[in-house]
């Protein structure tokens, strides 16, 4: 198939408008394979106006006389608005726009055609965290080991090839462990406590079923890895489901690991919400904060209906515990729900942005994400198919990426100094999980990654974000290294809605938030003076 197929009309004379703030651009509008693009015209600017097609989260249309409209909705949460001469114009470009920007094949996205200037295909790529990181926890200890058992991905299609486990258990023992656990998700290392001899593991649910199934080799591993910790560690198996959705799950052939099966180590149920429980959510959020007739007491009440903060709150509360229990209680701590990519994840990486001072820059941020969200298995390309503004609701549809973005920028606002990046970089990914012109969100697993060549064919989105003028708008310029933990608050007070994600397009930004731009500015010019400024010789 030929873009050129999809396209009914190529151009045409349109206005833009961008929402409150920003000034109507007029021009000619261009549909071409992967954007849409506004020349406005020598006589007012040379810049010209682009937007990625995969972008595009829902679209409406209406004619009268002889023009048109087009009302754009936007997976970064924009709304755009075309005013289009010509009726058949405004229907053939609203079907062209429509038909491009649902495309489901991977390998026919912008990223597989994205050349930019200065970076070349394969930059970034080398970032493959299990054996990097391996290395750091073998410095720490040498009850671990990386391990190669799923270089093909038959065992795990949605882990990478090379995972950590304990070094007392070898490669079959995974492989029927593996079989235990659902989508072959078995128990892996995800970070290494030092401080206090401690481990996080993550994994997929048990599949005990009702017939409450064991696995001798599941059983040694989670042994294996007490016997690897401090002497006398105990463990915590946290569910992120509650206790009766588990139950639940056994009658379909889940489960629960049984505490006769698995001494020394005790369950704890945490539900979290995912799925479209959690969407729904997010989308009354985003239509509470896109009103702006309605009253306080009205967005108040709409605000707290929409129960977003609340889902902020239990997420940050069950990192919380879990980073509690190592860092205080000595404890090893599992976590899983049903399939162990979604909530698995949210816990795991919260809890180690909690504890871990290295996870908190900028590379060991980016680090985290590559290693417990696109390594580990979770499914962007189902998650991120659509944002909030998408009349249809698949129930594969979670903004679990989001909600974990969220609870960070809540932890940097707690901690002002102890985060080295600042709200730019999550916005960056907040955008970039949802359509960007990198590869880096492609696809569901690193599987999936590797059959459409994905590395070799797109670029990086590490190595657009560590070029050095992207780094000054996404650094923290306050940042101070603290090498403790952060115990954020999650009291009602203590939690806010992240204005500058879901007001961004709507509202100016807050005098704090101004202030904090002012600071910015004032840090990172005395640097630059100081930088600029020759040096003495010795």
């Amino acid at each position: 198939m030929e873009f050129s197929e999809l396209i009914r009309t190529g151009r045409a004379q349109a206005q833009l408008l961008r929402g409150p703030e920003a000034p109507p651009l007029r021009g000619t509008l261009c549909v071409t394979g992967h954007h849409l693009l506004l020349s406005p015209g020598p006589q007012s600017t040379p810049d010209l106006w682009l937007l990625l097609l995969r972008n595009v989260d829902s679209i409406e249309k209406r004619v009268a006389g002889d023009s048109g409209t087009i009302t754009l909705r936007c997976k970064d949460l924009r709304v755009l608005q075309l005013e289009i001469e010509g009726v058949e114009a405004t229907l053939d470009i609203a079907r062209s726009i429509e038909a491009l920007s649902s495309l489901e094949s991977v390998i026919t996205s912008f990223p597989f055609f994205y050349r930019p200037k200065g970076l070349r295909l394969g930059d970034a790529w080398h970032f493959h965290p299990p054996e990097r990181y391996y290395k750091r926890v073998a410095r720490e200890t040498d009850a671990w080991r990386l391990s190669e058992v799923n270089e093909d991905f038959s065992l795990c299609p949605s882990y990478p090839r090379a995972v950590i486990v304990p070094r007392a258990v070898d490669d079959d023992a995974l492989a029927r462990s593996a079989r235990f656990r659902q989508g072959g998700r078995f128990p892996v290392l995800s970070y290494s406590h030092s401080p206090s001899g401690t481990v996080l593991l993550r994994s997929s649910q048990p599949l005990t079923g009702p017939q409450k199934r064991r696995c001798a080799e599941d059983e040694e591993l989670l042994r294996a890895v007490l016997a690897g910790a401090r002497p006398g560690a105990r463990g915590f198996i946290l569910d992120t489901r509650s206790a009766q959705a588990a139950k639940q799950a056994r009658m379909t052939g889940g489960g629960t690991e049984a505490k006769a099966a698995y001494p020394g180590w005790k369950r704890l149920h945490r539900p979290l919400e995912r799925g479209r429980p959690l969407q729904e959510s997010f989308v009354r959020l985003v239509e509470a904060c896109g009103d702006p007739e309605q009253s306080m007491d009205r967005w108040l009440s709409r605000l707290e209906g929409c129960r977003w903060l609340a889902h902020v709150k239990e997420a940050l509360s069950t990192a919380c515990l879990a980073a509690q229990a190592m860092e205080r209680e000595g404890a090893c701590i599992l976590v899983h729900g049903a399939e162990g990519t979604d909530s698995t994840l949210l816990v795991t990486s919260l809890a180690q942005l909690i504890l871990d001072p290295m996870s908190r820059t900028m590379a060991g941020f980016q680090e985290l994400i590559e290693r417990e969200w696109i390594q580990a298995g979770h499914p962007f390309q189902l998650r991120c198919a659509h944002s909030a503004f998408s009349h249809a609701r698949p129930k594969h549809e979670a903004p679990t990426f989001l909600l974990f973005l969220d609870c960070v920028w809540q932890l940097g606002r707690q901690f002002p100094l102890s985060l080295e990046f600042g709200e730019g970089l999550l916005l960056a990914l907040f955008e970039h999980a949802y359509a960007s012109p990198f590869g880096t969100f492609l696809c569901n697993s690193e599987k999936e990654r590797c059959l459409c060549e994905v590395r070799t064919r797109t670029h990086s989105l590490w190595s657009g974000l560590n070029q050095p003028k992207e780094q000054r708008k996404l650094q923290n310029p306050l940042y101070v290294l603290n090498p403790l933990a952060i115990w954020p608050s999650v009291e009602p007070q203590s939690l806010r809605l992240w204005q500058g994600l879901f007001l961004r397009w709507t509202h100016p930004p807050e005098p704090a938030e101004v202030a904090w731009e002012k600071v910015w500015q004032i840090v990172t010019g005395k640097e630059e003076t100081e930088a600029s400024q020759p040096t003495a010789s010795a």
